[in-house]
């Protein structure tokens, strides 16, 4: 293969892309790096601010973006959302259900069943409305691509992060389903495991040096993830780079997940 053979595999020109929680973090990174790459690309997110942000960042740069306020936990919303992608770009061929949170870190006995149901509507219901509606347009595309973000905490116990835990896991099992089950149609569905990255949502406990440096020694590479190191993964994935790449769960997580 010609190098500008593979670079135009890597491309995304003329496809349409969701990205939940899109306005921040690695869904922002990664809505950047899509739409630079040539693709027209949906942001939902719950927080409107930082979403059309995102969307006048992309314009700016003289990519294709929208915004739709979601909450990826509500049917409707989530069937909305791709709605509204096919609507306004006329289609749907690439997703990363991106959107996640992680609340308060308790052990189990200190866990409130509210709590627990929360993490795992957030974390794990949403993925399964989001693979739901999604896959329905793609079928029509005749295939597309999903990729969901799952953690270090889908393949290893996290002591203090039972549902968090949980939910993860529960991430990269509707991976590997929707992969067993949508192959043979043309969808692809894979997963990234994630170490800890700088974002919004690890911000606060980054600027504790102790746990910071704890946290940066757990990864063996010896520092903590940068959003747009996460997202040239994702993208690389819902692209057609990746064609013979489905049920996988990709580990870019400095070598958390290797010790």
């Amino acid at each position: 293969m010609q190098k500008s053979e593979a670079f135009d595999r890597v491309s995304m020109a003329g496809k349409v892309v969701t990205v939940t929680g899109g306005g921040r973090g690695i869904g922002a990174a990664t809505a950047r790096l899509c739409a630079a790459r040539g693709a027209s690309v949906v942001i939902a997110d719950l927080d409107e601010e930082p979403g059309n942000e995102t969307v006048t960042e992309i314009q700016r740069d003289g990519g294709t973006a929208a915004f739709i306020r979601t909450d990826v936990t509500q049917e409707d919303d989530v069937r909305a959302m791709v709605d509204f992608a096919v609507s306004t770009f006329g289609g749907l061929h690439a997703s990363f259900n991106n959107a996640g949170t992680n609340l308060a870190n308790l052990i189990v006995t200190e866990v409130p069943l509210e709590q627990w149901q929360r993490n795992l509507s957030i974390n794990l219901t949403s993925v399964f409305l989001c693979v739901k509606y999604q896959i329905t347009h793609m079928l029509a595309n005749g295939g597309g691509s999903i990729v969901n973000n799952s953690s270090a905490a889908g393949v290893v116990g996290m002591p203090k992060l039972i549902d968090y835990t949980a939910a993860k896991h529960g991430v990269i099992g509707v991976t590997r389903a929707m992969a067993a089950e949508m192959s043979g149609q043309g969808i692809r569905v894979n997963a990234i495991v994630t170490g800890a990255t700088e974002t919004r949502l690890s911000a606060d406990y980054m600027k504790q040096p102790d746990l910071r440096a704890m946290l940066e020694g757990a990864h063996p590479i010896g520092r903590i993830g940068k959003p747009h190191e996460l997202a040239e993964t994702v993208s690389w994935l819902l692209s057609d780079a990746a064609s013979f790449v489905t049920g996988s769960c990709v580990a870019v997580d400095g070598g958390y997940t290797a010790m």
